[in-house]
């Protein structure tokens, strides 16, 4: 049955924009959603009155915990000058914007509307890491908080799990890291723009200015292996394995197919959609795979007519280096097991075969989790469109790309397929 679901109407993205992510002890979230749809209106080609859009849909996980403030619905209806419309806060860990989307998305196919917003927000910084820590393992499921699990254990489980099953090691994960902090310094927004080789010659320049030892590692690699460049955090995750705590907000513009010609010259269509939910850790069937990814791809696949071989590049849910891993694998870009090795020989870089993350990834562009959905197409936006500046993946002219969102330890997965027509 998978095959045969159809949207019932088409749908567009005419517009898309993102606030830059970080930490940062003077803004809000109300501050930072503002500076996403201010350019989310900017950057629809033909001008949007915000009257004319019609409701709204706005991911949010823990705000309630993080700044002791719930009900972002309404909140964003004001701030956005959308009142009394509907706005409504969709939640699903850090998959909770593309939730957004997909509300958005089932509301135009379906007639009900035809033209909305949907987006995300998260402020995190005014936690302190045990806090934000706290926060982020509501996320895991039940049995998995009682055992103590928070998230870069449940992915150094995942990790260990995947290297004794095809004999990868943490070497293969620093080809991940590597990549995606070669990626973020061409992001203006990103949160941390160093490569690792910035990293390794700000350490030195520190280290030489206190008079102590320089180190003398021969490249990135020889770094990363160094515990007092890159700690262990919860083996065999460490400190450049794992994604930063980070502020931010994204949204993107979405109307009837038959009216997108009305708003650009060069809209983006949602093609492919698919959403699958996962159990605990304790019952999956794999550890090194997300059931809910595979059922969100086979979704995406069957309703777009399209397979695997025709996603040019995208954007996955990289909040600890061996979850692009897995990702790539679920969704069939590279066969099971063999991911690491491609990795290796340069085939998801931003001149490779299959890009992936050209954005930085939330390991380095940053993952404010609210807001991590929308914001990953707003890459596709931008890549599809030409307009990414350095980033743009040279040299290929791109039609088709997509993005995988993962909310909790797998509980909630979701694969969305974007065309360029």
């Amino acid at each position: 049955m998978t095959g045969k679901r159809k949207l019932g109407r088409g749908v567009a993205i005419v517009g898309a924009g993102m606030s830059n992510f970080g930490m940062f002890p003077d803004k809000d979230s109300k501050d930072v959603f503002a500076e996403a749809y201010s350019e989310m209106l900017a950057n629809v080609d033909k001008g949007i009155d915000p009257a004319d859009i019609q409701a709204a849909w706005i991911g949010n996980f823990s705000n309630d915990f993080f700044v002791h403030q719930a009900h972002w619905g309404p909140i964003i209806a004001d701030l956005a000058g959308l009142a009394p419309k509907a706005v409504t806060r969709t939640e699903g860990a850090c998959a909770s914007s593309t939730l957004a989307m997909r509300d958005g998305l089932m509301a135009i196919a379906s007639g009900m509307y035809d033209i909305v917003l949907a987006g995300g927000v998260e402020e995190m910084s005014k936690c302190t890491t045990e806090e934000v820590t706290e926060g982020l393992a509501l996320a895991t499921s039940p049995y998995e908080g009682e055992a103590g699990y928070t998230f870069p254990g449940v992915f150094g489980a995942l990790a260990t799990a995947y290297f004794h099953k095809y004999g990868a090691g943490r070497e293969d994960l620093m080809n991940i890291t590597i990549k995606s902090h070669s990626n973020a310094p061409l992001n203006p927004k990103a949160q941390f723009k160093q490569t690792i080789a910035d990293l390794m010659q700000a350490k030195k320049a520190r280290a030489e200015k206190k008079g102590q030892p320089v180190p003398e590692w021969a490249d990135e690699k020889e770094a990363l292996w160094d515990p007092s460049f890159n700690p262990p955090v919860a083996w065999p995750m460490h400190l450049y394995d794992c994604c930063p705590i980070s502020d931010g907000a994204s949204c993107i513009l979405l109307v009837a197919e038959e009216l997108a010609k009305n708003f650009t010259d060069d809209p983006i269509y949602v093609v492919g959609f698919g959403q699958g939910s996962g159990r605990g850790l304790h019952a999956c069937p794999s550890l090194t795979s997300f059931e809910a990814n595979k059922n969100a791809a086979a979704e995406a696949y069957g309703t777009s007519g399209l397979t695997a071989k025709d996603i040019q590049f995208a954007e996955v849910h990289d909040c600890f280096s061996i979850a692009e891993m897995i990702h790539i694998e679920d969704l069939g870009f590279f066969e099971e097991g063999k991911a690491f090795k491609a990795v290796a020989e340069g085939e998801t870089r931003r001149d490779g075969r299959m890009p992936i993350n050209t954005s930085g990834g939330l390991k380095c562009k940053g993952h404010p989790v609210g807001a991590t959905g929308t914001a990953q197409m707003f890459e596709i936006w931008k890549q599809l469109r030409g307009e990414a500046g350095e980033r743009q993946i040279p040299g290929r002219d791109l039609y088709i790309g997509a993005t995988q969102n993962l909310g909790g330890t797998g509980g909630t997965c979701t694969f969305t397929i974007f065309e360029r027509r």
